[in-house]
């Protein structure tokens, strides 16, 4: 079997990813000065003619520190407002439309002591001053006429929750860890231009399981390559190993003509778990490789095919203690018992075939 064809090609198509919306996400301890927030996805053609963007108190909209309001009428403008115990302040209209329709978009918004500084597309688009306390935010909510690719939260303390495997839709969480005792923060990094701190926590649009929530470790933070050229194959190291809530996530998309992909889980020579979709076999293969010698293989799916020639898709592997749980743009695909017992063993990554990577992180 398997070391399927390799190739490396230039051409890469974007299929925006369907998430659940709306989304709601509960940032454990509130808004921090310094925090950024950063939501990628795309404006959609829908019935609907608006999205919003609500930094709020709790799960319902009574108390909305910040409403972003992007609304496409009367040549398009943005609203921003705070809401109160159920009432709404004065608005604020910025008569300027940075979004377009079909179009992805960046959007960025920035904590500060004093205000909320809103980027689209990395350039500054407006200032909006503080009404309520930043600190009583401890939601974010995403609604209307939108498909999420990811949303990342920048912070020195910042720690990655992947998302749970369930049909149950849920409420992501993001956790930041207590600061460190007795030791002063590092100071920030420079990064290069294309490259992202390894500070980055990214939460998928997923579903979950009410009340699960599966921190990483926080003494390992997870590596993010999101340079949109990877060589394939690619090859990557997991920090840490797996262990139970370690998780992974690889973005890409797949060429038109493609035959197969894969995505190896490796501990030396050996390859832990082997995700192997064939389109030639209309068909997701996963296994096991173990002194070169591949066991048997588990082909069912409680679905139908969750990869298409020429789309992309996001794929996020968890480790529990007793198996891989996978999901595939949000939705649960399959569990994979472990056969290779040493998870901290498993410590690298190769991802190969015919695709295009554009998002990696272990």
């Amino acid at each position: 079997m398997d070391r399927d064809n390799r190739k490396n090609s230039e051409m890469w198509r974007s299929r925006d990813l369907l998430k659940v919306i709306p989304f709601t996400g509960v940032i454990q301890g509130g808004l921090q000065d310094g925090l950024q927030i950063t939501i990628n996805g795309t404006v959609i053609y829908s019935n609907g003619n608006r999205f919003a963007v609500n930094f709020q108190t709790g799960h319902n909209d009574n108390d909305i520190a910040f409403h972003f309001n992007p609304r496409f009428e009367e040549g398009g403008y943005v609203v921003c407002n705070t809401k109160q115990k159920g009432s709404w302040g004065a608005e604020e209209r910025k008569m300027q439309m940075p979004f377009q329709r079909g179009c992805p978009f960046e959007l960025c918004f920035l904590v500060q002591s004093s205000e909320f500084k809103v980027m689209v597309n990395k350039n500054l688009f407006m200032q909006y001053a503080h009404r309520v306390p930043f600190h009583r935010v401890n939601t974010i909510c995403v609604t209307g006429a939108v498909q999420l690719s990811y949303i990342s939260f920048q912070n020195t303390g910042a720690a990655l929750i992947p998302p749970a495997f369930s049909t149950v839709q849920f409420s992501q969480a993001a956790c930041f860890p207590p600061k460190p005792k007795g030791r002063k923060p590092k100071p920030p990094r420079i990064w290069p231009a294309g490259s992202a701190p390894i500070t980055q926590t990214v939460i998928h649009t997923v579903q979950s399981t009410p009340g699960q929530m599966f921190p990483q470790n926080p003494m390992i933070p997870p590596m993010a390559y999101p340079n949109p050229t990877y060589p394939i194959p690619f090859f990557t190291s997991i920090p840490g190993g797996l262990y139970p809530s370690k998780s992974i996530m690889v973005s890409g998309t797949v060429l038109p003509s493609a035959q197969r992909f894969y995505i190896n889980l490796c501990s030396g020579r050996d390859i832990a778990f082997h995700l192997n979709p064939r389109f030639d076999e209309n068909a997701v293969v996963r296994n096991t490789q173990i002194n070169s010698c591949w066991g048997s293989e588990e082909r069912s799916l409680p679905r139908q095919m969750p990869f298409f020639r020429g789309q992309s898709f996001s794929v996020w592997i968890m480790c529990e203690g007793s198996c891989l749980k996978l999901a595939v743009d949000g939705q649960h695909l399959c569990e994979y018992y472990h056969r290779l017992k040493n998870l901290p063993a498993i410590n690298s990554l190769e991802v190969g075939g015919d695709i295009q990577l554009t998002h990696v992180q272990t």
